[in-house]
Order: structure tokens, then sequence, then C-alpha cells
């Protein structure tokens, strides 16, 4: 039964997939989470006569408003996101299929889209890629042991352990909750978190700066999977490949953002500055929500067929629903389990996205991490080591561009294969050339181009391809299984470090991140789908199809 023309009665509506359930509980409850955080400032700009350093200070009556604040808000924010009928999601979307016309030109609306995702992209990326440059500082400011400060009780690696596995909880939970409660929704309650964690760089104790550090990882590593969800289900399959990785290569954006504002804010307002940032780029992606639609799968299964029509025809795609859902795919998906993805023919591209992602998230949190520590240690100053990372990352944005090229061009599997061996033969390289890098800047700028920049297409490329071969039913969880492997290498090498009591060397972090880049090349050589142009639909049913 087709519906792409059943909603032109229902254009006075307007909010077509970009409304609210309840809009007075989510505004009211953001403007209580602003507020809450707003609360929290007056305590770190007390502190400026002491370089904003607020270890040993104890939170004032408005820092303690701001926190109840913030919790109030986010329950009304959330439930002015969840839809009524949320649990009758599952058994009636296993039986639609959303067809993007594969002629389809990518339209203004395609356009929109793409730039407010892409600074969805840049601010999620953001929040990890900042532990590496507060690093130094908290490490100061607390006494923490480091390669700056080897005297130090507790090893710095805390801060970052406490994030990164926060970011994996976050890629699970927002999986599953994208399939649940919807892909706009659950974008959005993520911003919001962006928003409220932002106080993580007004918390006087450590203990609370690892607390507040955990809650903004679970909301940064929601970020990603959803995105990429959602563009995969919207735009035309010719275009959809190469646009998913140009967009999700803004990683490298991200780093080069990051590494900017530590050179420039930091030595006057000190490490908290980076984590305030998240105040106002928050609030941006909020203000943006007008631009983000909802997934027409989602509204055709919630039985809102005409704001799915007025989504579809701007997005120029046809929906169908077929007599009989795919058993295969519906009962996993209406348990709403990740075991779904363990099973049948979804278990080998499972495997391979998960070696992969494990072997990027070594190298995003073990080598690139630690990249500003190690450069300090090697000699440089500390703005030195900011300005030498930014430079690779500019170096390496091209990369990018290349990366997205081949995959639209070349195809996923031979991308994925090139990317993740080029990846592992430069860290290698880093491997060789040892402490000279500490003498040759040039040298050590040309090296961490592709570790810094390079990687960033690696996780655009798992992420990307996750959504195009996952089952509309899974592909939210499918999406949130890869990003949360790329952080899962994060966990272990830090939580290593963290035994260890001593940060690893550039050396060392580059050899375990290039083993398993490599080791995931040769997986997806062979057993890697092609995805290429193709409709998902036709990509699932070959997945779905039971085995000979």
């Amino acid at each position: 039964m087709s519906v792409s023309s059943s909603g032109r009665t229902a254009r006075h509506r307007g909010t077509a997939g970009r409304g609210f359930e309840h809009p007075w509980a989510f505004w009211t409850g953001a403007l209580a989470c602003t507020t809450g955080v707003l609360l929290h400032l007056p305590m770190y700009v007390s502190a400026r006569s002491m370089g904003y350093h607020m270890n040993g200070m104890r939170a004032d009556a408005p820092m303690i408003t701001g926190m109840a604040l913030i919790v109030v808000g986010l329950l009304a924010v959330l439930y002015g996101l969840v839809p009524r009928d949320g649990r009758e999601i599952g058994r009636s979307s296993a039986r639609i299929r959303v067809r993007a016309l594969d002629d389809a030109p990518v339209k203004g609306q395609h356009v929109a889209l793409l730039i407010v995702m892409a600074i969805a992209v840049t601010i999620d990326v953001m929040k990890p890629t900042t532990l590496s440059f507060v690093a130094p500082g908290v490490a100061h400011e607390y006494g923490l042991k480091s390669p700056l400060n080897p005297g130090g009780d507790i090893p710095v690696a805390w801060l970052p352990l406490a994030g990164i596995t926060g970011t994996v909880i976050g890629s699970l939970v927002w999986g599953w909750l994208g399939d649940r409660i919807g892909r706009r929704a659950s974008l959005l309650f993520a911003g919001m978190l962006f928003v409220t964690t932002s106080v993580c760089g007004t918390m006087p104790g450590f203990t609370w700066n690892l607390v507040m550090c955990a809650v903004m990882g679970i909301g940064a590593g929601g970020m990603l999977p959803i995105t990429f969800t959602l563009l995969a289900e919207t735009v035309p399959a010719r275009h959809r490949g190469w646009l998913l990785v140009l967009i999700g290569g803004d990683i490298a954006g991200a780093y080069v953002i990051t590494s900017w504002l530590a050179a420039e804010l930091t030595p006057t307002y000190s490490w908290r500055i980076l984590w305030l940032v998240g105040l106002p780029t928050g609030l941006l992606f909020i203000a943006l929500n007008r631009w983000i639609p909802e997934s027409p799968r989602y509204l055709l299964a919630r039985g809102r067929r005409e704001e799915a029509a007025l989504v579809l025809e701007r997005y120029g795609a046809v929906a169908e629903e077929d007599g009989e859902p795919e058993e295969t795919v519906r009962q996993p998906a209406g348990h709403g389990s990740y075991l779904a993805l363990l099973r049948g023919r979804l278990l080998a591209p499972t495997a391979a996205i998960g070696i992969l992602g494990l072997g990027t998230g070594l190298v995003t949190f073990g080598f690139q991490q630690w990249v500003p520590t190690n450069l300090q240690h090697l000699g440089y100053s500390e703005v030195n080591s900011d300005y030498v990372v930014r430079n690779a990352a500019l170096l390496g944005l091209p990369l990018t561009v290349l990366t997205a090229w081949m995959y639209g061009v070349w195809g996923s599997r031979k991308t994925l294969v090139t990317v993740s061996a080029v990846t592992a033969l430069t860290l290698v390289g880093c491997v060789v050339a040892g402490d000279a890098m500490g003498r040759d800047h040039v040298l050590a700028s040309l090296l961490l181009v592709v570790p810094l920049s390079g990687v960033s297409s690696v996780v655009a490329v798992v992420a990307g391809y996750a959504a195009e071969v996952y089952p509309t039913l899974v592909r939210s969880r499918g999406t949130g299984l890869a990003a949360g492997m790329t952080k899962v290498g994060g966990v272990l090498i830090l939580a290593l470090t963290v035994a260890a009591a001593t940060v690893p060397s550039i050396g060392v972090t580059a050899l375990i991140g290039a083993v398993p880049l490599l080791l995931a090349a040769v997986i997806f050589l062979w057993v890697g789908p092609e995805t290429k142009a193709r409709r998902l639909e036709d990509i699932n049913r070959e997945l779905m199809a039971p085995r000979a």
C-alpha cells in the first residue's frame, strides 16, 4: 500500500516529523536545564584570581539549586519527547519498507539535514576529544599521576576512563532508545545532555569530575549512531554511502576545533573552559531542531501516516507496506534485543564491525588520547603540543574527502580494507620513529596526520557501514553497537593505563592500535557484504535470506 500522497491533507499541521509529543514539557525542561547550568558559573568566575583552580572549594547554594533544576529539567525534556504509544512500535513496523528514490537528486531539505547532522557529529566528537586536552590541566590542579607529574598518587587516566566508559554505555542505550522512541527524540535528548553536562567544568572535586564525565560520555555515546541511522534512512541510495562517510569524517574537524580552543583558551581560562563550551554548542543543536525530521519508518510504525507522507515527499521517498512481516527480523526486534545482531547472516558483518571498532577505539583512546601529554613529555610546551596536534589534524582533513570519494566510487568493502590498512601502517611508522618525533616538529606533524585525522575516517566508515547493513528494526541498535565497540577499545587501553599507573608512550600505543586494524582489514576482505548504491531493503533481504 502506497502512502506517498496520503498526507497532503495534513499540511496544516506544519510540524510533520519535527514536533514534540508535549512541547510545553520539552521547552520548560530545556529552560530549567539551561538555568541550572548558568547557576554553576558564579563559582567558576569567583576562582578567577586563582587561575580558575577550584580544587577544595565547596558547592555554594546557587550550584546546588542548579543541580536540582537540571535533574527536574531532564525529566521534563524526556517526558516531552517520549511517544505515547512507544510499546506498539516494534509489532507494527516489521511490515513497513521505505524506499529512497535511487534517481532522486539531493534536495535542499537533504542539504539542511546534512549540515545539521555535521554540526551534531562535530559537537558529539568534541566531548571525548576534549579529554586528551584537559588531562594535563586536570593532573596539575589535582596533583594526579601523569608523565608530567610522576609523583602523583591517583592516575589521571581515571578521568578519560570514566568518560569513555560512559560513551560505551551511551552507545548501547541510545541504540535501543533510537529504535524505541524514535531517531529525532533520541538526538534531541542527547543534545540536552550535552548542555547539562557542561557543568563538568565547574566541579570542584575530582570525584565529581569523574561522575559528570561519565554522564557526559553517556550523552556523547548516543549522538553518532542515531545520526547515521537517520541519515541512512533519509538520503537517496546512490548518494547515501559517501555522504555518510563525509559527515562522519567531520570527526577530524572536531579535533581541529578542540585543539584550537585548547591552544587559545586554556592558557587564560584553564582546562575547565573546554567543558563549559558544551553549553553554547548544545543549545545551538537544540535551536536547529526544526531541520531534524523524524524517520519516516518510525512515523509509519506509530500510525502517523500523514506526517510520514510529508517527510517522504520532502526527501523524495516512497513507503510501501508488505502483507507479511519478515519473521527473522520481527521477533528479535520486537523484543528489543541486541542478540538479533548475532543471528544468522548478520553474525559475520557484526563480528567484522566489532573487531574494526575495537581497533579504532584502541587508536583513538590509546594513541590519540595521550598525544598532547606524550608530546609534552618529549619536550614540547603545552601550547606547542596543542598546535602540533592541530596542524596534523588540519593536514589530514582532505583524507575525509578522499575516503568519502572512495566509499562512493570503490564501494564500502574496498574502502574499509584500505583505510584500516593505511592507518595501521602509519602507526607502525610512529613506532619506528619513536623519540625522533620530539626533535623534529615537521616529522611529528606528518606522522600524526593519519592517526589523528585518518582514524576519524575509519570511525565514519564503520558507523556508516553499520547503518547500511542492519535491518530497519535493529538499525539503531546496530549503529549503537558499532559506535560502542569503537569505545570498548578505549576502555581496555585506559583500564590498562590505570592499572599500570602510568601513561604508555607513543610507540606502545601505536603498536597496540596497529595490530587489530590490520586484522580487521583481512576480515572485511573476507566476509564484508558490499553496500555500494544498493537500497537498504535489498541489502537487508540478502542478509535475512535463509542459508542454503
